[in-house]
C-alpha cells in the first residue's frame, strides 16, 4: 500500500497529443528524482476515485474555440455534478498545467475552468497553473520548464517520500534510457504468407494504428469508409501565388451519412522516396514482418490469429501507417535520446545541449522554426544509429488532417466535396516546406480511380434549422462550411419558406482567389437565399485589389444595419477561417456594430455577445 501511495498520478486530456507528450516529460522528470510515475488519461481514470488521491498533476490541452478534449468531456461532466460538494476534494493537493494557443480568444480556457473547479470542490492547488503558448518561440516547452523547476520543491515539501533524495537528486540517465516503452517481435514470412496475402486496405490500417504507441483518438478502429476520388479542380488562377482545390469524393457506401457542418478527416500518405530514405538511413529491412508490443504486456508471444493488432505487417507498411518521418518535426526528447546513441563526441556535445533547458531556443530555431524533419535530423547526426523500439516509440506519429465538408448530402447525394488550400511556406532560412496532406491531395489524378480512407464527426458548426435567418462570416477556405450550408438550405427552400442569409467573404483579388464565385453571385441574383431582396445579402472583401487593406469585418461595418435586423430577428452567426485575428476582429466588429446600431454602451454589447454564445447563436471554426 505504501508503494501506492508514493506513486505520482498524471492525469492528462490531449487532443492531437501534444499534453500526451508534456505529461510524458513531467512522468520522467519525477522519475529522475527517484519518484515512481503513474500516467493516465481522462478517458482512463475513474473520476469517482479523485477523494482518494494525495497528489494530481493535471495536463490538459484546449482545443478549438476554448473546447475540451474529447477524451476529458465524460470526465469533465462528471465533476460538474451539483451533488459534488465544496468538501468533496479536502486534502486533496493538484497542479494543473494546460496547453493552448494565445491567438484563440479563449486561450487555455479548459486549463482555467479545471483550475477554478477543482478550487471549488476543495482542493489545493500546490502551484500556480501553468500556461503553455503555441505562439511562444519555443511552444508550450517555454512555459513548461520554468513550471516544473517551481513544481519539484513544492512536492518534496508536501510529500517529501516521493523523492527519497530530495528533488534536486537525479538519476543518471543512463539508467532510464534503456528502456522503450515497445518491444518489436520479428516473425517468419514463411508461416504468414496466406494470413497476410489477404489483408484488406482497411485492415492493414486498423492491424499498424492498432499496434502504434501514438495515440490516436477516434480513429483507432477500422475507417468509416474509402472514397473515391472524381475530381480535382484549381480553383485559384494559375501563378498567382496560391493554390486552392475543390475536391469531389464519391461515398463507396450508402450507409455513410453527413451533415452539413461535419468535418471529415483523412488519413494522408507519406512520399515513398521519403519512406524508404528513413528505412534506409535507419538500417531497416521494408519487407521485415513485424508486431509491435507494448512492454507492460506480459505475454509477447500471442497466437496471429487471436486478433488483428497481433498479426504481423510488413515494417515498411507500419511506417507508412504510422509513423511521420518526412513531415512532422521530433520533439526535445527525441534529441536527447539520439545522444545516447551518438558515437561521434561533436554529435553527443550537440544533441545534449539541444536537449538542455539553456539549449532550448537554439534547438527551437533548429528543429521547430526550420519545420525539421525526422528523416532531416537522422540525416544531420549520420553517427546515430537509433533501435527501432525507440523510433516507434519517438517518431511523431502520422496523424489524420481535419477538412470542414463543403458540400450538401441533400444537393450532393452521395458525394463529399472539400475545398482544400495546398499549403507550402519559406522557412527562415528559404527551404521549401509543404503541408502533408494537402500537398498529396493535390497530386491525386481522379482518372486512376484513387480510394482515400476517411472518418466523419462532428465539427464545430451545428447544422441550423430552416427557418434561422444566418450570418456567415468565411474569408478564404473559410467559406467552405457556408457552400455547405447555402445549398442544403435552397435545395430544401420549398416556396420560399427558408430564412435569408448575410454572408461575407474575403480574399486577395477579384481574378486571382474569388472561390466559387459563380455559386454565391448565383444566390444573391433573382430573389435566391443570398439576396438582398429576401432579406439577406453577398458582401465580399478583396484584401489587395485597393492601396488599403480591405477584410471581411470592414464590410461588416459597413453593413451595419443589415447585420443588426437579423440579430433582432433571430439571427445565429457562424464564423470560419484562420485563427490569426479574424475572429477576434469579426467579434470586435460586432460589438461596435450592436453598440451603435442599439445605442448601447460596449460592455452591453458584449454581455449580449455572450449570450448569443450560451444560447448556441454563435459559432466559429477557425484553424492555424
Amino acid at each position: 500500500m505504501e508503494e501506492k501511495l508514493r506513486k505520482l498520478l498524471i492525469l492528462y486530456a490531449s487532443q492531437t497529443g501534444n499534453a500526451l507528450d508534456a505529461a510524458e516529460r513531467i512522468g520522467r522528470e519525477a522519475e529522475r528524482r527517484g519518484s515512481p510515475v503513474t500516467l493516465y488519461s481522462t478517458d482512463e481514470y475513474e473520476a469517482v476515485s479523485l477523494p482518494l488521491e494525495e497528489i494530481v498533476i493535471f495536463v490538459v490541452s484546449t482545443t478549438g474555440q476554448g473546447d475540451t478534449p474529447d477524451s476529458m468531456k465524460a470526465f469533465w461532466r462528471f465533476l460538474l455534478q451539483k451533488n459534488l460538494t465544496k468538501r468533496w476534494l479536502e486534502r486533496f493537493h493538484y497542479a494543473v498545467f494546460g496547453l493552448g494557443d494565445s491567438s484563440y480568444q479563449k486561450y487555455n480556457f479548459v486549463a482555467k475552468k479545471l483550475d477554478r473547479r477543482l478550487s471549488d470542490l476543495g482542493g489545493v492547488a500546490i502551484i500556480e497553473k501553468g500556461l503553455g503558448d503555441d505562439q511562444h518561440p519555443s511552444g508550450y516547452e517555454g512555459a513548461l520548464d520554468p513550471w516544473m523547476s517551481s513544481l519539484w520543491p513544492v512536492l518534496n515539501k508536501i510529500k517529501p517520500k516521493l523523492f527519497p533524495n530530495g528533488p534536486d537528486f537525479l538519476i543518471p540517465d543512463s539508467k532510464l534510457i534503456d528502456q522503450p516503452k515497445v518491444q518489436i517481435i520479428y516473425h517468419e514470412s514463411e508461416k504468414l504468407g496466406l494470413h497476410l496475402s489477404s489483408a484488406s486496405g482497411q485492415d492493414q490500417i486498423k492491424r499498424a494504428r492498432s499496434m502504434s504507441p501514438g495515440k490516436f483518438s477516434h480513429d483507432k478502429d477500422l475507417p468509416d469508409c474509402f472514397l473515391k476520388l472524381v475530381k480535382n479542380q484549381a480553383l485559384c488562377r494559375t501563378g498567382c501565388g496560391k493554390d486552392v482545390r475543390h475536391f469531389e469524393f464519391e461515398l463507396t457506401s450508402s450507409a455513410i451519412k453527413y451533415e452539413v457542418g461535419d468535418v471529415l478527416e483523412i488519413l494522408p500518405g507519406q512520399n515513398r522516396a521519403a519512406v524508404d530514405a528513413f528505412l534506409e538511413r535507419c538500417n531497416l529491412d521494408p519487407e521485415s514482418l513485424i508486431t509491435v508490443h507494448h512492454r507492460s504486456t506480459e505475454n509477447h508471444h500471442l497466437d496471429i490469429d487471436s486478433s488483428n493488432s497481433t498479426v504481423p505487417i510488413k515494417l515498411k507498411t507500419f511506417v507508412e501507417l504510422t509513423m511521420d518521418v518526412a513531415s512532422a518535426s521530433p520533439r526535445r526528447y527525441f534529441f536527447e535520446v539520439m545522444s545516447f546513441f551518438a558515437k561521434a563526441e561533436h554529435e553527443k556535445e550537440r544533441l545534449q545541449y539541444f536537449a538542455s533547458p539553456e539549449g532550448r531556443d537554439d534547438l527551437y530555431q533548429y528543429n521547430q522554426k526550420e519545420r525539421r524533419t525526422v528523416l532531416e535530423v537522422l540525416e544531420d547526426f549520420p553517427s546515430v544509429q537509433m533501435p527501432l523500439e525507440w523510433l516507434v516509440q519517438l517518431v511523431p506519429p502520422l496523424k489524420t488532417r481535419a477538412f470542414s465538408i463543403s458540400s450538401s448530402p441533400s444537393a450532393h447525394p452521395n458525394q463529399v466535396h472539400l475545398t482544400v488550400n495546398i499549403v507550402s511556406w519559406l522557412t527562415p532560412f528559404k527551404r521549401n516546406r509543404n503541408g502533408l496532406c494537402s500537398t498529396w491531395l493535390a497530386k491525386l489524378d481522379p482518372q486512376q480511380g484513387v480510394r482515400i480512407p476517411a472518418w466523419f464527426h462532428k465539427g464545430s458548426l451545428p447544422p441550423p434549422p430552416l427557418t434561422c435567418p444566418l450570418i456567415l462570416i468565411g474569408p478564404g477556405t473559410g467559406c467552405a462550411p457556408f457552400r455547405g450550408f447555402i445549398e442544403e438550405r435552397t435545395a430544401k427552400d420549398v416556396c420560399g419558406s427558408a430564412a435569408p442569409i448575410a454572408f461575407f467573404f474575403g480574399c486577395r483579388n477579384m481574378d486571382n482567389d474569388y472561390l466559387y464565385k459563380d455559386l454565391w453571385l448565383s444566390h444573391a441574383q433573382n430573389g435566391g437565399l443570398l439576396s438582398e431582396e429576401r432579406g439577406g445579402g453577398f458582401y465580399v472583401a478583396f484584401s489587395r485589389d485597393q492601396q488599403q487593406k480591405v477584410y471581411v469585418h470592414h464590410r461588416m461595418h459597413e453593413n451595419s444595419q443589415r447585420i443588426w435586423r437579423l440579430l433582432s430577428e433571430g439571427a445565429s452567426v457562424y464564423v470560419a477561417g484562420s485563427s490569426t485575428k479574424m475572429p477576434s476582429d469579426v467579434m470586435s466588429a460586432l460589438e461596435d456594430i450592436i453598440a451603435e446600431e442599439a445605442g448601447v454602451p460596449k460592455e452591453a454589447a458584449k454581455l449580449l455577445l455572450r449570450r448569443l454564445e450560451r444560447e448556441g447563436r454563435y459559432h466559429v471554426e477557425a484553424w492555424s
